[in-house]
């Protein structure tokens, strides 16, 4: 028996003096001295007493060693738990011991703060830094160069991820070698990736767009890859001459808009821009259009699926839309009430199906059965419509449908309007505790740098295109919304923020 996703990922290139990894000062690592590292890596993984199936948990530093740990699960047949790099030593308790690692590593500066969070859910404790450094990869450099490669199933677990949890308990999402594998081959056909493409990487791998969408597909088109640490302005701009994609999330996108020196000269050499983890506005899109020529291509994907849709690489990329379906995806837009399937052109949840969902939540069969469909269908939690023209169009998150009065109020509507108007660079409409109608609506506004709101006028233009019903009762400007490490805006912070703006007690 084989294992699928090492052979079709990694085990081809073994051998191959072909570069892989080009680093910020100037290091080029092969893929053959990449798939040496790993090995060592396998080989001390295992001398830990690891069997495959065992959980490998990371809190570590993105660098080539990062990734070689990821190689070295899937070869040993290890499911991978990255974990990200913000996580407090608390938080990273709890999926320790949730998800039962067998083995930590964490960077070698946090050793004896996690020293124990490591005792305390039976896992060993090594470490591993970004320089080459840690008692991991000491023990690791007296293994071979080579290691026989465990067999798999594509049925096999090769990775946990766990949700952001902002509305309870994380969840751990078990993914399948098949769920990867699979994903990546339709990815890489679908953008035309292959092995002359060089990716401008400067996103984290602790997370699904950085690791399972930009990493694996380079590894199946054969590809190479500038590994940059973080997103850094100077270091994106030196670099990207040399590169032919880059994948980043909206934040890349407006902070390059922000320096003059982010052209159309600088990006010719580039056919493919994706952005995704969080929506792009459709003023970033034009914006960028107009100063580089090329239009951003944007999908839709999550931790328990990797990704569902993508706007098509020949043909219109439409904003405020995530595309298609990918092939061999199925989507279709439901009532959240009955599960009936809705009309074209109607607000509902979406729902996914195809090789690339995940396989259940880790030891919660309940929030599994809640959430995967007997018929395989996972309810997303996401809202959206698909449009006349078969476009899949994301309106906001279930958890963040605002019930006014009675009324349902998608905050979408409010906030395209809001981000149409003068002044405004970005908001974001919340639902918050209100005495008469349950919840009140409230805008969250974000000026235009050195700009002002006027916000007269955005009451009249509320006014002219939303029903009473669906205006803010409050509009509140602020400096920056809150987001997470990908991007994302954090409603949940801003609606405990301003949880009590309608009490009257307060």
């Amino acid at each position: 028996m084989a294992n699928p996703l090492f052979d079709a990922l990694f085990g081809r290139h073994l051998g191959r003096e072909t570069p892989f990894l080009r680093l910020p000062d100037g290091q080029t690592i092969t893929h053959a001295a990449f798939l040496e590292r790993a090995a060592r890596f396998a080989g001390e993984i295992t001398a830990l007493g690891l069997q495959p199936g065992d959980r490998l948990a990371v809190q570590i530093g993105k660098s080539p060693d990062a990734l070689a740990v990821y190689a070295a699960c899937v070869q040993a047949g290890v499911i991978f738990l990255p974990l990200n790099t913000g996580y407090t030593a608390s938080e990273v308790s709890y999926f320790v011991e949730n998800s039962g690692a067998r083995l930590f590593l964490c960077d070698p500066a946090s050793e004896a703060e996690m020293t124990p969070v490591a005792e305390a859910a039976g896992a060993e404790l090594r470490s591993l830094g970004v320089a080459g450094d840690g008692t991991f990869v000491a023990a690791a450099a007296h293994h071979d160069a080579t290691f026989p490669t465990v067999p798999r199933s594509g049925d096999d677990l090769a990775a946990f991820l766990y949700t952001s949890g902002t509305t309870g308990r994380s969840k751990g999402a078990m993914l399948t070698q098949e769920n990867l594998l699979s994903n990546a081959q339709t990815l890489t056909d679908y953008w035309r990736f292959t092995d002359t493409d060089l990716l401008l990487h400067a996103l984290p791998i602790f997370h699904t767009h950085g690791l399972f969408v930009a990493t694996n597909v380079m590894l199946l088109a054969g590809g190479a890859m500038i590994f940059l640490p973080k997103f850094d302005i100077d270091a994106m701009i030196a670099r990207m001459p040399e590169a032919t994609a880059m994948m980043g999330v909206p934040t890349f996108y407006t902070r390059l808009l922000d320096d003059p020196r982010f052209d159309r000269a600088l990006t010719h050499h580039i056919r493919l821009f994706v952005s995704g983890s969080a929506p792009l506005l459709a003023e970033t899109h034009r914006q960028f259009e107009a100063r580089t020529g090329h239009r951003i291509l944007e999908r839709y994907g999550m931790t328990e699926t990797n990704m569902n849709t993508s706007n098509p690489y020949d043909g219109e990329r439409r904003a405020g839309t995530v595309g298609f379906p990918l092939p061999g995806v199925e989507l279709k837009v439901t009532d959240p009430k009955t599960g009936a399937e809705k009309p074209k052109g109607e607000i509902g949840q979406i729902e996914v199906r195809g090789p690339n969902v995940f396989k259940g939540y880790w030891q919660m069969p309940e929030k599994t059965a809640e959430e995967l469909r007997e018929d395989g269908f996972f309810i997303t939690g996401d809202l959206g419509l698909i449009d006349a023209d078969g476009y899949v169009q994301i309106v906001g998150r279930n958890k963040d449908l605002i019930i006014s009065g009675g009324y349902n109020i998608y905050p979408k509507e409010v906030e395209l309007l809001l981000d149409d108007q003068p002044g405004v660079l970005e908001s974001a409409v919340i639902g918050v505790p209100h005495p008469d109608f349950g919840e009140g609506v409230v805008g969250v506004i974000v000026a235009e740098p050195k700009g002002d709101v006027a916000l007269g006028d955005l009451r009249i233009a509320l006014d002219q295109g939303l029903a009473k019903f669906k205006q803010p009762k409050e509009l509140i400007v602020i400096d920056a919304l809150p987001r997470n490490t990908m991007g994302k805006v954090q409603k949940n912070v801003l609606r405990e923020r301003f949880a009590s703006l309608f009490d009257k007690n307060a």
